[in-house]
């Protein structure tokens, strides 16, 4: 994997995960819909995620949850667009958190950093948008189906192959259009179209994926599947997601989208310091 990973504004070293921090400006999110629903609560709670440590924020204006239904372009906009103005010039790398090229182009044009998009750029148009662009982060995730259907019946025959192959393919094809290899990530999808056992065959193998030489991007924040083991609601999913994240970065995942910030950095602080001290003996 390359030392490297170009955002936008930023060159990140990946010598140590990146903490990608969740800004949902959603009525409707699975976990914490509607508590920024405003422009004003969002920008507020980006910058504590900020000074919690977090390295890159992902603004989200349209909910992505198991059933959700789209919104428009204008609505997108409207929820977005403001809170990557407001963070624009701070010390943080934004990221937009979308499928839709418009929004895509618009939010580059605002000062995003990166774009994160859970359909794999499969939209040509969207393609084109960060082609476009000469340095904004890109995030390759995988999903089957699309968000209002695709937990009704998820198959594979060999979850970790045919995520990591696709994932492959679709890099291919946005390095094909002049993108630069150092720009992007790669996002197994965890919880987008994949049954309780995927997700956690998908997580085991993430060493798959870091072996494809790009950064993966590791989404497990609260999600169902880790609620389906504990037992737990999503408001007390902490402890598990922290545990799926450091299973993750055991395994080479490069960068952790996390709604908890500052405890899941604590739990990487306590984990380096062991794996440090263990390589020093």
């Amino acid at each position: 994997m390359s030392e490297q990973w170009l955002c936008g504004r930023f060159e990140f070293s990946l010598e140590r995960p990146i903490l990608m921090g969740i800004v949902n400006v959603t009525p409707d999110s699975f976990s914490d819909g509607g508590q920024h629903a405003s422009a004003e609560a969002a920008i507020a709670h980006a910058w504590q995620l900020r000074g919690e440590g977090a390295h890159i924020l992902d603004i989200g204006g349209e909910s992505t949850r198991p059933g959700a239904q789209a919104v428009s372009v204008q609505e997108e906009l409207a929820r977005v667009l403001p809170v990557v103005e407001a963070l624009r010039d701070s010390d943080v790398a934004i990221s937009v958190d979308t499928c839709k090229p418009e929004v895509m182009h618009a939010a580059l044009a605002a000062g995003a950093d990166m774009i994160n998009d859970v359909t794999g750029f499969r939209h040509e148009q969207a393609r084109l948008v960060v082609s476009r662009h000469p340095t904004c982060g890109i995030c390759v995730m995988h999903m089957q189906g699309e968000p209002r259907t695709m937990q009704l019946n998820p198959h594979y025959e060999d979850v970790l192959a045919e995520v990591t192959a696709e994932l492959l393919a679709q890099a291919m094809v946005l390095e094909s259009l002049g993108i630069a290899r150092r720009r992007i990530s790669i996002d197994p999808g965890c919880g987008f179209g994949k049954s309780v056992a995927e997700n956690y065959a998908l997580l085991g193998g993430i060493a798959q994926l870091a072996a494809t030489g790009y950064p993966v991007l590791l989404g497990v924040s609260r999600k169902s599947f880790i609620g389906a083991l504990t037992g737990r609601p999503v408001p007390e999913r902490l402890a598990g997601s922290i545990g799926a994240a450091l299973a993750g970065v055991s395994r080479g995942a490069a960068i952790i989208r996390v709604h908890d910030v500052a405890p899941t950095l604590d739990a990487l602080k306590v984990w380096y310091a062991v794996n440090e001290g263990e390589g020093q003996q």
